[in-house]
């Protein structure tokens, strides 16, 4: 399905919802990492150049301590980068109003049932009108009950063995998330391992490498995703399952990954997402 430009409003905020903006440097390009970012078109939103992003990170089960260094980091690239920041934990922004203010919702390590029914059909419909959703680590470990919520991330968690540095495999670097990654990328964090592989219809963008890593129980063989991006039901989605470590959120190649999901996702940068590519 093809993705239209959305209309927005201005945002009608919960006393809950705070929004958030600060500055930082934008990673830059090395020998090793293409410079050749796909071309950016002209973004919506409320000004040239810019546009607004929630952060969601409600947690029901597991809460990870890296969360308030992700919303720090995404603050960061933010304002940096053009868009604005609000980080909230309060579900209620779960309805049509609020949800239409922004180009992109990010996930960050939610986990458990964090949305009640009617939030869910809210969300649905957000992603249905053309919105973005970028999912970060324990965003695959949210809402096992929801079938269209694990279509959406893409892949449900099931394991990972202790944190240890392994080498991802990148493929290709003609997308904003991939364009400053090495082909192989040696980096420490928690490795995930899901319940199925991808559909067929996501690209996977980077993969495991299990030779350079004791997987132990949680193998997958090859391939084994750990990033990919889809067209979903009307909308644009990005999943990482990197981002656990609070070092994630100061690496600069960790952060030029995420800030390039949510400029694919949010229609600033080209959604190169089929997976035949």
């Amino acid at each position: 399905m093809k993705y239209g430009s959305r209309r927005f409003r201005t945002l009608i905020a919960g006393a809950a919802v705070v929004a958030v903006a600060a500055l930082a440097p934008a990673p830059s390009a090395t020998a090793d990492r293409p410079a050749d970012r796909p071309a950016d078109r002209p973004a919506g939103g409320h000004g040239h150049g810019t546009y607004d992003v929630l952060v969601f990170s409600k947690t029901a089960g597991f809460r990870h301590g890296s969360i308030p260094d992700g919303i720090a980091a995404i603050e960061r690239l933010g304002a940096e980068n053009g868009f604005t920041v609000t980080a909230t934990e309060d579900a209620a922004v779960f309805n049509d109003t609020d949800l239409a203010a922004y180009e992109a919702v990010l996930w960050l390590s939610t986990t458990g049932d964090v949305l009640d029914a009617g939030q869910q059909a809210a969300f649905e419909r957000y992603i249905q009108g053309g919105g973005g959703y970028v999912g970060v680590h324990a965003a695959s470990d949210t809402e096992y009950d929801w079938p269209w919520y694990g279509g959406l991330v893409g892949a449900y968690f099931a394991g990972h063995p202790a944190q240890q540095t392994a080498t991802v495999k990148v493929h290709g670097h003609n997308t904003a998330a991939t364009a400053e990654l090495p082909k192989r990328w040696t980096r420490w964090d928690e490795w995930y391992s899901f319940r199925d592989r991808p559909a067929d219809s996501i690209r996977v963008l980077a993969d495991l490498d299990e030779r350079s890593y004791d997987p132990g129980p949680y193998a997958m063989g090859n391939p084994h995703p750990i990033a990919w991006c889809h067209r979903y039901d009307g909308g644009r989605a990005f999943y990482t399952g990197m981002g656990h470590t609070t070092e994630s959120y100061t690496e600069p190649e960790f952060l030029s990954h995420v800030l390039g999901g949510i400029q694919m996702v949010a229609g600033v940068s080209r959604f190169r997402c089929e997976a035949d590519r």
